[in-house]
């Protein structure tokens, strides 16, 4: 996901597989889900049947989903059943809650696989964008992140429960419909009505989840191996927009090769109306309006793909860990930029995104892994998942070296291919794949708040013919890292982890220049002192 801030904020979602729920306290995890959608360009009502398959955690007499129940101001969706093969069942919707009463005779049993049937309709409060895009036609975006899907979708809206789905959308038939995974089907219908049937194999969370209908242009720039490209685009930006968003063809072997083998049936890039910069809905990103010809198309794109596999395939176990997702994209998008246009392109990156960090850290400090924050997801939308959870990746591959940074990259994908993995699971996967404990390098990185402050005074003593450097750090906290500098073209490194540390080097003249952390490979900012 890319989405902007003000100020300094600025930051360039049949068969079914068994997926164990990881949320603490889980009853129940949800196997598939089969979303039957009918949408109309009269009202914004959408008239819902959801069948929800249940795999039951523990012995069970009910079961709670998460879905807005309908308000005063007439939005939220209202439940008219539930039932199990073909039985009512007794259900009450709370203001977020769906709860259903299974038979007295019948209570579910521990790992018993149900299939439910709600039958519901309303006008979403959020979650589904209805509306007119900038040229006045009217389109349906899903927009779920973080845990908004449950605004028109009965669901568990939280990452750790991840299920396959399959969408059937009932529409005018001047609409396109496009959604996750591969599609199956598209049906005429009376009434100029077409139903449009799309399959998601794979398990997602639900914030990954999504449709998009609207007008489309749509365009299959190419394939990359086996995985088919395609591009929705509004009529009128059908030219530009098909030139901007072919770059994905481009961008897809990059991360193959990298990470390892794309993870769902296709990518669709599309033109729609999110409210942030890119959702990196699984098999179907969208980018907001002005996305199409945009100067840093690229780099967005680049950051939405990489979200495939960090984030939607392997996907945080809870809220705090979300760095697992947007710091992931945010480094493979500077990777990518590397490879494509050297390496000055990615230092130039990581100096302005230790800016921005430096900036937000003077105003807030707190931990890349951030706990405390609790309901208002949004807030984790900040520079420390974004740039500082890029930096951590970034120091950790000067830490390890390419050859086995990356190896630990592909090894982590490969090993939560389709599952949930948190900050612990990623940092063991790391330290096998380098051959090292990386205890102390996660826990102040990514547990603990702030930066390194670094005072760097240094003198030459013509008489023993040596400089003299004193490094002081001056954060609350001290860290421990390996300093590289350069006198006069020279490099050396210094282990810092004191709050005072000094450096004497024989020297036969006066250096002209010392600079701190050339290759740019260190989060800290630097005070320099010398002689005039």
């Amino acid at each position: 996901m890319r989405i902007s801030f003000p100020a300094v904020f600025l930051i360039l979602c049949c068969s079914h597989p068994q997926v164990m729920a990881q949320a603490p306290g889980a009853g129940i995890d949800i196997q598939h889900y089969g979303f039957s959608l009918a949408l109309n360009d009269a009202d914004n009502m959408i008239k819902g049947t959801a069948e929800v398959t249940v795999r039951f955690l523990k012995d069970a007499a009910s079961f709670s989903l998460d879905l807005v129940k309908k308000n005063k101001v007439g939005t939220g969706m209202l439940v008219s059943s539930v039932r199990e093969e073909g039985k009512d069942l007794r259900f009450r919707q709370d203001s977020e809650k769906l709860t259903t009463w299974l038979p007295p005779s019948a209570p579910a049993k521990k790992s018993s696989l149900h299939t439910y049937t709600i039958r519901y309709e309303g006008i979403p409060a959020d979650g589904l964008v209805i509306g007119k895009n900038k040229f006045g036609h009217r389109g349906f975006f899903g927009d779920n992140w973080p845990n908004r899907a449950h605004n028109w979708l009965p669901c568990i809206d939280h990452p750790a429960d991840k299920a396959a789905v399959d969408f059937m959308i009932t529409t005018p038939d001047h609409y396109q419909v496009v959604a996750n995974g591969r599609k199956e089907k598209e049906t005429p219908l009376p009434q100029q009505l077409k139903l449009t049937h799309w399959k998601e194999s794979v398990p997602l969370s639900t914030k990954v989840m999504v449709i998009g209908v609207a007008d489309f242009s749509i365009d299959h720039p190419g394939d990359v191996g086996d995985i088919p490209d395609y591009s929705y685009v509004f009529a009128e930006n059908k030219v530009q927009g098909f030139q901007s968003y072919a770059v994905a063809t481009e961008i897809l072997p990059f991360y193959i090769r990298k990470i390892g083998p794309y993870p769902f049936e296709k990518l669709a890039n599309v033109q729609s109306k999110t409210r942030f910069g890119g959702l990196e809905n699984a098999s179907a990103i969208f980018y907001f309006e002005n996305s199409v010809g945009s100067p840093g198309i690229e780099s967005l794109m680049a950051h939405e793909i990489a979200h495939q596999w960090f984030g939607d395939d392997v996907t945080e176990t809870d809220w705090q860990h979300l760095w697992l997702s947007e710091g992931f994209a945010t480094y493979m998008t500077h990777s990518y930029l590397e490879n494509k246009y050297g390496t000055d392109t990615l230092k130039k990156g990581m100096m302005k995104d230790r800016m921005t960090l430096i900036n937000f850290e003077r105003q807030r400090k707190t931990p890349v892994v951030d706990s405390v924050t609790n309901g208002d997801y949004m807030q984790l939308l900040n520079p420390n998942s974004y740039e500082k959870g890029g930096w951590v990746l970034h120091m950790l591959r000067r830490k390890l070296g390419d050859t086995l940074f990356w190896k630990g990259m592909a090894d982590y994908f490969a090993s939560y291919h389709n599952r949930n993995a948190s900050t612990s699971d990623f940092e063991h996967t790391m330290e096998k794949a380098g051959g090292q404990p990386l205890d102390t390098f996660f826990r102040q990185w990514l547990y603990t708040p702030g930066h390194p402050h670094l005072g760097v005074e240094w003198k030459y003593d013509p008489d023993k013919k040596e400089i003299v450097i004193d490094f002081t750090q001056t954060a609350p906290r001290l860290f421990e890292f390996p300093l590289e500098y350069v006198i006069d073209g020279e490099p050396h490194t210094v282990n810092i982890k004191n709050a005072w540390t000094r450096v004497q080097l024989p020297l036969p003249a006066k250096p002209e220049k010392l600079t701190l952390d050339p290759d740019v490979s260190l989060l800290a900012d630097f005070t320099v002192t010398g002689p005039e």
